[in-house]
């Protein structure tokens, strides 16, 4: 089932989410920015779960939805997508990428990440986030937003309200 609402060019990814408090966190972040949620199946929760609706229902109507089946019907369905990977066992860091104007973010399952063998696919595009030597990750929400708004002071926020209201 697929949602639709006027978005930017930023696609986040997910590949077979977990936690639904995550997901809904990343929904609210996605629609805070107007970036596509994009859910790749086996998913952790329902759609529809108490967890995920708490976490960002409010937001989910102003989101742009898209879920896949599998990695293979996602890139099928997105064959032009220009996608970076996220995950702790990169060489490269997130910060140092020019990013285009459309982008898709690829994040992994909390317990296991993107599959080894998808990252050594595509091993340029593959990036992390520096943290202290020891720790097992970031969230996957916080990481979310942090690749998010990367790409857009990137891009000068573009589309976004740059002053607040007092």
């Amino acid at each position: 089932m697929d949602y639709h609402f006027p978005m930017n060019h930023i696609h986040i990814v997910l590949f077979e989410p977990e936690i639904p408090q995550n997901t809904g966190n990343i929904a609210r972040t996605c629609a805070a920015t107007g970036s596509s949620l994009h859910l790749i199946k086996p998913l952790g929760f329902a759609i529809d779960d108490r967890s995920l609706k708490r976490a960002g229902l409010d937001y989910w109507d102003k989101l742009d939805v898209h879920v896949y089946e599998n990695l293979d019907d996602f890139y099928a369905k997105n064959p032009k997508a220009d996608v970076y990977y996220f995950s702790k066992k990169a060489h490269h860091v997130y910060s140092e990428i020019a990013y285009p104007k459309e982008v898709y973010l690829m994040f992994g399952k909390e317990t296991k990440g993107i599959p080894e063998d998808e990252l050594r696919r595509h091993e340029e595009k593959t990036l992390r986030m520096p943290m202290r030597e020891g720790l097992r990750s970031l969230n996957l929400s916080n990481a979310v937003a942090i690749a998010v708004y990367e790409v857009l002071r990137q891009h000068n926020f573009e589309d976004l309200a740059l002053e607040g209201k007092l």
